[in-house]
């Protein structure tokens, strides 16, 4: 049987709580306050005040005055979010619980939030706004665990950030992909999507999860658009900065995933598993900077128009069938990638070198050798036209040793007499690399 606690009882629980404690009269008559409060308001226990008056009145605390004289006069429980700034100009942030008892006595329960929310800020710094206001927000936030759920996984990475990135000092380098994070962490959140990890140069994120978001797919595709748009800023300051330009590679598949804390007591994170995130990450991989590639699933769920530039296919690991990539340039009737141009202004390349070159599977680089003719390049050298022997397939990727650098391409076009390829990483001076073999 619970037993009434008696008034020096009461009393002692609110001498001892870290939240500010006061008691009013139907008239706001402070009749008392805990040491917290006298400690937060700087209260002088002689004098006699109303509870509104005990606040310093500076600029910023009418909204808390304002609030203690509305709840006094209307006699209404209520519960608000509130600054408060102290005498010394510091401010904090706090929630105000008002309760009216039936025999006229007001009581106030303030609590400080303020290193709350400086810990939440700073932790969500390290994950996601999102996944941070899950875990320290609610019950079963910080538990193992997790539960299936359908998301959209977008996946992006930088096309020839390795080699570029040993151009460039530690400190640039942190500062060049940094810049680039912050625009494309934008975009995601703008979209409503959480980024998961970043991973080297690439950006991991979900739509979806872990909040609710019933267009996750449309969500990923308009966010995917700006992101490629957002790389014409990203590169405009890295010119400023004398930095090299990036171009971005992005994959995007709809499907099923496990997603919640992973890991065990010591270290956990929030993350997704399956075989929906393995299939962004191959939809990526086929990618060429600039371009987005999106499975057939993503665009059946996509109510709105979107703007497919080409087809293909590929088969997924252990799979039996073969699943189309679509390559979309926009979504809606406004949202269209920039700048873009389908057709190819080539340039003729006088030597006509023929350059020893090997398939790769994944990042593996194929044993056996094999030589390509190259018979022209386009004039902003990203990519060229070659003759082999070797019969290549649409998205080959291939490792070509020219002089003394290694070049990274991808096969774009199958052609009667030859192949189009886009380089996915090379030196600045290829062309003239090129010109002297």
């Amino acid at each position: 049987m619970i037993q009434e606690m008696s008034a020096d009882q009461v009393s002692y629980i609110f001498r001892n709580m870290e939240d500010t404690v006061c008691l009013t009269s139907r008239k706001g008559d402070l009749l008392y306050a805990n040491p917290a409060a006298e400690k937060l308001f700087g209260l002088d226990r002689t004098a006699d005040a109303k509870i509104w008056d005990v606040i310093p009145f500076v600029t910023g605390n009418d909204e808390l005055i304002q609030l203690f004289i509305d709840g006094v006069m209307e006699k209404k429980s209520l519960q608000s979010l509130v600054d408060y700034y102290r005498k010394d100009g510091s401010k904090a942030r706090l929630r105000v619980s008002l309760t009216c008892g039936s025999d006229g006595l007001i009581l106030f329960v303030i609590s400080d939030l303020t290193n709350l929310l400086k810990l939440k800020f700073a932790f969500a710094r390290y994950t996601s706004p999102e996944i941070a206001d899950i875990v320290m927000t609610t019950p079963d936030g910080e538990k193992q665990g997790g539960q299936t759920r359908e998301v959209t996984i977008l996946m992006s990475d930088l096309r020839g950030f390795t080699a570029m990135s040993t151009h460039l000092s530690s400190m640039e380098l942190i500062d060049l992909i940094n810049h680039y994070f912050e625009f494309m962490s934008e975009a995601i959140s703008r979209n409503k999507g959480t980024v998961i990890e970043f991973l080297g140069d690439g950006i991991f994120s979900v739509f979806g999860a872990p909040i609710d978001l019933p267009d996750h797919p449309a969500a990923a595709v308009r966010c995917a658009v700006e992101m490629q748009n957002a790389m014409e800023k990203v590169n405009a300051w890295n010119r400023e900065k004398g930095y090299p330009e990036l171009e971005m590679g992005i994959g995007i598949h709809t499907g099923l995933a496990v997603v919640g804390n992973i890991g065990s007591e010591h270290k956990m994170k929030y993350g997704c598993m399956g075989e929906t995130v393995n299939l962004a990450g191959r939809l990526e991989s086929l990618s060429t900077g600039g371009q987005i590639y999106i499975s057939e699933k993503t665009l059946k769920m996509i109510p709105e128009g979107v703007t497919v530039a080409g087809e293909n296919s590929f088969m997924p690991k252990g799979g039996r069938d073969e699943l189309k990539v679509f390559e979309i340039t926009g979504i809606g009737k406004d949202l269209h990638l920039n700048g873009l141009s389908n057709k190819i202004e080539w340039e003729e390349l006088p030597s006509r070198g023929v350059y020893p070159f090997h398939l790769l599977n994944g990042k593996v680089v194929g044993e056996e050798t094999y030589h390509g003719q190259f018979f022209r390049m386009s004039a902003d050298g990203k990519y060229a036209w070659m003759k082999t022997d070797r019969h290549l397939f649409r998205l080959d990727n291939l490792m070509i040793r020219i002089a003394d650098a290694d070049v990274y391409a991808k096969v774009t076009a199958v052609e009667a007499n030859g192949y189009t390829i886009r380089f996915t990483s090379k030196p600045d001076h290829l062309k003239e690399l090129m010109e002297k073999a």
